[in-house]
This record gives structure tokens, sequence and C-alpha cells, in this order.
């Protein structure tokens, strides 16, 4: 028997965890059976024509062929699945993961061609499937009503639920997710590879599918702290927890950290997602030590109005959670999160939030949007409060009682235009200094409406435009509510030093005034030791001239002359 486990990943760079875990925990699990299957994974993306997906997997020509579901490969996935039935008839078809878990009915119900879809915590699920199966694909689709944490199709072509499976309490049961790493035979180490030390979540977040499983269930220490060495091993360049908070037991997480800084490669990251309110004092004293490069945290926000948070059921002491972030020191990466679309959330309540945000300068803010889960909290609420959503994956909200569909299409510019100005980090001096003398909210409000109005969102724009366009909104009347808090001189110079020390120019645009001297730029060359001759030196530097000292804090107004190198 001939099994493939499929993922169609969000992107190239992506690793799926769970396919993985299904083939690697059946392969332990029949390890010594003489009918132990053939089990294979194949990894896709959504950007690839379904023809091509349906032919590689067509290739495979398995018995039995798994997806794993999520909603960005939802769609994909329900399209795909009638065509592999055309070219492999035989072939069962079955889905996991929360998107077909979540909506299994709804799927069931769509699509003729799935024949049964798996429910919440997968791997023994799986091995029971297999067992049942006797070696024959087709001969499980008889068994499946007998086997929990399925549903499926009952004789009258009825939705059932065979019911809910015990999870497994014992963590260090499921092998390494990467065995070929054991070997030292990693892939691509520019991919993103993802680890899981534990399972559940305490919080109860209104709109989080992880809130169902209250109970958490770790790896252990001692199991955890071997496997990261492998990562270590294998100079893979980011890993990321997918532990939904990682920081739940003190002595466990300081644990794992305090094994990744002694064994540190100076390569790897370690991505995690953190709940920063409840850092406690010993952790927040043994981030002090941490060097740059080696880890990076997400931390959810979501808003900073306290009715909003209470609404969510996520907790509402957003001062102590600004004082325990402010502690973490900024050699560490530091996301943070905001959702738009929350109850009791409009454009002014979500402007607090986001100054609240960026007050705390994190190196990228992630402007998200609320997506109605089918099986949260939040869908019961949204349903009868009024919101408005996508009835596909991504569900994402279109409206609510406090934003209309036209306060959602603003946000969702500026969504972008925070990307490009501040989580890019190419604007870095300029939007420092604004920052620091008005509202974020307010400049950007304000900067997005004249963007609009020079349909600067109509289509993908490179990293020059959003420069030009800066500088013709600073220029403009639209930007004149800020002419007292901002002194438009040093913003040109700024912008100008931003740009140029974003990389070698060939041409320089028409806004930007290049004041160049090719003596001087020859003198500060031959100064500097670090280069191998002044000649070699002109392809991989700049010289400019500014009225302010661009690189200090306080910007005092003088003439600086400044080598700019290049990577």
């Amino acid at each position: 028997m001939k099994i493939l486990l499929v993922s169609v990943n969000a992107s190239y760079m992506h690793t799926n965890i769970a396919i993985r875990d299904l083939k690697n925990y059946a392969d332990k699990y029949f390890s010594d059976s003489e009918t132990k299957p053939q089990i294979e994974i194949a990894e896709y993306t959504i950007n690839q024509p379904i023809g091509e997906v349906l032919r590689s997997i067509a290739f495979f020509n398995a018995d039995w062929i798994q997806f794993s579901t999520y909603i960005w490969n939802a769609e994909y996935v329900q399209k795909l699945l009638p065509e592999i039935k055309k070219v492999l008839p035989d072939c069962i078809l079955g889905a996991g993961g929360p998107e077909f878990g979540y909506g299994a009915k709804k799927y069931l119900s769509a699509i003729a061609d799935l024949d049964f879809v798996v429910f919440g915590e997968g791997e023994r699920t799986f091995t029971d499937m297999i067992e049942k199966s006797s070696g024959r694909a087709r001969s499980v689709l008889s068994r499946l009503s007998e086997i929990k944490g399925i549903y499926c199709r009952s004789a009258n072509k009825e939705t059932l639920f065979t019911g809910n499976r015990a999870f497994i309490e014992d963590l260090d049961d499921i092998p390494f997710p990467y065995p070929e790493m054991i070997e030292g035979k990693a892939d691509e180490d520019h991919k993103i590879y993802y680890y899981e030390s534990s399972r559940g979540c305490p919080f109860s977040c209104a709109y989080c599918l992880s809130s169902v499983e209250k109970r958490v269930r770790f790896k252990s220490l001692e199991r955890t702290c071997e496997e990261i060495q492998i990562f270590l091993d294998n100079n893979i360049k980011l890993v990321k927890f997918v532990d939904r908070t990682y920081n739940l037991d003190e002595e466990r997480y300081i644990g794992i950290w305090d094994y990744i800084l002694k064994h540190h490669n100076k390569k790897t990251m370690f991505h995690f997602e953190i709940e920063a309110e409840y850092l406690s004092q010993k952790a927040l004293d043994f981030l002090q030590n941490v060097p740059e490069g080696v880890m990076q945290f997400e931390m959810g926000v979501q808003s900073a109005n306290k009715k909003t948070l209470k609404a969510i059921n996520r907790s509402a002491n957003t001062e102590e959670l600004a004082a325990k972030i402010k502690r973490i020191p900024r050699t560490i990466h530091q996301h943070l999160d905001l959702i738009a679309g929350l109850p009791f959330e409009d454009l002014e309540s979500f402007g607090k939030s986001y100054d609240f945000v960026m007050s705390l300068r994190p190196d990228a803010l992630q402007l998200g949007f609320l997506k109605i889960l089918g099986g949260t909290v939040m869908e019961k609420y949204a349903s009868e409060n009024g919101w408005k959503w996508m009835e596909s994956p991504v569900y994402e909200t279109f409206a609510t009682p406090h934003l209309s569909f036209g306060d959602i299409a603003f946000l969702k510019d500026m969504e972008i235009v925070t990307d490009a100005y501040w989580n890019k980090r190419s604007f870095s001096y300029t939007m420092n200094y604004i920052f620091s003398q008005t509202s974020p909210w307010a400049f950007l409000f304000s900067f997005v409406d004249y963007a609009r109005s020079k349909d600067a969102f109509v289509q993908a724009r490179k990293e020059s435009y959003w420069f030009e366009l800066m500088n013709d909104f600073l220029e403009s009347e639209k930007s004149d509510f800020c002419n007292s808090a901002l002194d438009k001189k040093l913003l040109y110079d700024l912008l100008r030093y931003d740009f140029v020390r974003s990389g070698k120019k060939g041409n320089f645009p028409h806004w930007y005034a290049h004041k160049y001297s090719a003596d001087k730029h020859r003198k500060l060359l031959e100064a500097d030791d670090a280069l191998v001759s002044a000649r070699s030196g002109f392809s991989v530097s700049e010289y400019e001239e500014f009225d302010y000292d661009v690189l200090s804090e306080r910007h005092e107004k003088r003439r600086t002359e400044l080598l700019i190198k290049y990577k």
C-alpha cells in the first residue's frame, strides 16, 4: 500500500510539520510490521498551476492520498481533489488540519470525491486507519466508522462523526519531524523549519482555534534540547516554534533558551510566539544576555482598547504588557501584532491602538484583519452582532458595527504603508524622526489619504516609488498639519540618507539633490583601512553631504560629509 501525504504551502520557503509528524509516527509504529506501508510526502505551493501539481501527484501513483489543510490552501485543495480522482480513480482521498477538520461537514458535502476528514490530532488516527486497512487502501473505507477522530459518510450519505480521539499524552512519543537532519542531510538552509515543543493553549482568545484545547502538553526539556541540537548541527537558518504560547512553564522555557545560548552556532535564528505580559522577572533578567541574531519574538497585542480586549477574552492590562515589552532587549527582533475588526474598535480606537504599539518601536508591526473561523467563540458573537465576512477561506472581516467596508479598505492601505515605511526598515531614519515628533497614526492617516489621490495602491510598487511619494507628500499641502512639529529641511536630509544607504545607485531620481565631490569621496576612501584600495572602493561606496547630522539622535544642524559603504 502506497500512501502520499500532501501539503500545499503558502510559500516555497515554508515546510509543513503536520505531514512529517504523520509519516514519522506511522513509520515508527509499523517499524517491525510485515505490512508496513510505503509512506511518502510531497510539498507544493499555492502559486503553482494546479495542472503542474496534479501531474506530480499522479506520478506517485498512490493508493491513498491525504492533504494537510489550512485557510490559505483550502480553496486550492478543494479544486485539486476532483482532478486527482479523474487520473487516479481507485485512490482514496482524505484531508486533515484545522480548515477541513472544523469544516468537515461543509467539505464532505461540497466535494463528492473526498472520502474522509481527520479531526484534531492525527498521528494515532492515521496509524489506526492503516492498521484497519490490512494493507489494502480501499478496505479502510468500510471500517471508518470504527475509527475515532473521523468524519465520513454513512450508508445513507449523511455526514458521520466517529467521536473525539484521546490526545497523545507524552509528546516524546512523536519522532523528530526532520529525520534527514539526524544524518546531516538537511534540505536548503534558507527554508523555514517549524518545530513543536508543546500542544494546546490555556488562554481563551475568542477568535482563535487554539483556545478550543485548553490543556497544554509538553515535550520533555531533555528531548527538546536534543532536537534543538540537531537544528544547530545542521546550521539551519530559521527555526519557528509553533507552540501557541511558548512562555508557560518558567523552568522549562528558560531552560530551552539557556541551552540555545550555550550551544549556539552563530547562524540559527529561533522564533517564539510570546505572551509578553506573562514573562517572569527571571525570564526578563535572562533575556538581557541574549546577543543579536539568536532569537526573535512574535507578540500579539491585538488592541489597546480595554473594552475590546475584555470582549475577546484577553488580558486588558496594557500597562504591564508595555512595561514587559520595553524590558526585552533590542538584540531580540520584536514583531508585534494588531487585529482590525475586533469588537468596539472603530477607526479612532484603532488609531490609538496603532500609536500604542508604535510607541514600543517594534521591529515589525503586523496589521492583520479579523478572521471569523468556524468553531471559535468569535463565530457565534459575530453572527449575532452584525459582522460581515467572507464565507469562504480566508474568512476575513468585511465590516463590523464599528468599521464600515470603507474603513476596512482604508486599513488595508494602511497595512501596505506600514509594511513599506516601517517593517522593511528602508525608511528607519525618516520614520523614527517623524514618529518621535508626532502621532504615527495621524501622520500615516494623512499620508494614506494623499497616496490614494495618486493611485498608489492600484498595483505593486518598487521601493524607489515609495521614496518619491513620501518626498512629494512632504512638499504638499496635505502634510501641513505637521509643519509645526516637523522640520521639513531635516526630514528631506533624512529621506535622502535613507535613500542613499539603501543601495548603490546607478542614477539619482529627480527629487534627490546629490551633493557630490569626487575628491572628498577619494579622500574618505583612502582614509578607510577596511577597503582594499580607493579605486575599488568607488564601486562599493557613495559620498554624500547633508546640512544636518543625520546619524545623531539630536540631528544638530551642521554640515555632515559621509562615506556610505555597501555590502
